[in-house]
């Protein structure tokens, strides 16, 4: 078979369980140069050994890309929380794209709309935060040192954001929280179809819960109706047209490195963006704890914060399901 090159691309979200802040979906894109029609697709952290690792065990001279919930650091430790995700993020972006030197820059990078809520907006916050620009520079060079001998490229970093507006609304059109996934999804998949449209495609997502039947998620997308090659409990795989192929399996960030990378960006897009609604909700009452969204501490948040929320700001913030 000769030699041609492949769109590579994954896809992963944060925020799907929480009742309060966004749902961040995000899309990493590689283009892998000298790749044999007919085989899989490459395994990216071998490709870049020289300059990418799985565990934040081995980041002294590499960048960890990894789920991004094995990255988050806890909270209150010495360390800052995202520390790993900014690294791995802010360093692709620096090396291939655009440098990123604030929240609202990285936001405008990937494409992300908050959507006009108070809570998320405010002055952009500058970034890193927990290293340096000097050190990203150089996570940079290294990482383009390292593809451009393995014949890899970064190409694009993109971001799906549903606030809690446009989430509750796909929920109520649709009748079940799986209905905002699968919005993102056709997005994203749309999007690397339309860009690339003469490519071999490659797109691996992580399965939602356990959800096996894609193909009317994927129908419209593009001109050619799926046509599933599997659905099972081990994967879920699609045609879609001669050259395009879409996967969806449990934990792909494990098995797909841009999988990986897109749960980092979509981990770090909203831990930026619930940040920003920290601030602005403890700027209001100071003696406000600071909340992650999720169910348990949502609810004392809710009633922490009952002195600065009338019930139609209640109800704007809280998730349906």
């Amino acid at each position: 078979m000769p030699a041609m090159s492949l769109i590579y691309c994954g896809i992963d979200e944060a925020g799907y369980g929480p009742m309060l802040g966004p749902l961040c979906v995000c899309a990493s894109v590689f283009e892998v140069s000298s790749w044999e029609q007919g085989q899989a697709a490459p395994d990216l952290w071998k490709l870049l050994e020289r300059a990418v690792c799985r565990s934040p065990r081995d980041v002294r001279k590499r960048i960890a890309v990894a789920d991004s919930k094995k990255l988050k650091l806890p909270n209150g430790q010495q360390r800052d929380p995202l520390l790993h995700l900014e690294r791995g993020v802010l360093g692709f972006c620096e090396g291939f794209l655009t440098p990123i030197e604030s929240d609202d820059a990285l936001f405008g990078s990937l494409g992300v709309n908050l959507g006009s809520q108070a809570w998320y907006a405010g002055d952009p916050a500058p970034l890193p935060r927990a290293s340096t620009r000097d050190a990203i520079r150089i996570d940079a060079n290294i990482l383009t040192g390292a593809a451009e001998r393995a014949g890899v490229r970064l190409v694009g970093l993109w971001g799906v954001t549903l606030c809690e507006s446009s989430f509750n609304a796909l929920v109520r059109e649709h009748g079940s929280k799986g209905a905002t996934t699968t919005h993102a999804l056709r997005i994203l998949v749309a999007r690397v179809l339309r860009e690339w449209p003469e490519a071999e495609v490659r797109i691996v997502a992580d399965r939602h819960g356990g959800r096996v039947h894609y193909a009317g998620a994927l129908s419209g997308v593009c001109s050619h109706s799926p046509r599933p090659l599997e659905e099972t409990e081990r994967a879920s795989r699609y045609e879609l047209g001669e050259r395009a192929r879409v996967l969806l399996i449990p934990e792909a960030e494990d098995a797909h490195l841009p999988v990986a990378l897109a749960s980092m960006t979509a981990k770090l897009v909203r831990e930026l963006a619930m940040a920003r609604f920290n601030r602005y909700w403890c700027g209001r009452l100071p003696e406000l704890k600071p909340t992650a969204g999720y169910t348990t501490d949502a609810r004392r948040w809710l009633r922490d914060a009952h002195p600065v929320l009338d019930a139609p700001t209640r109800a704007a913030l809280v998730r349906l399901a």
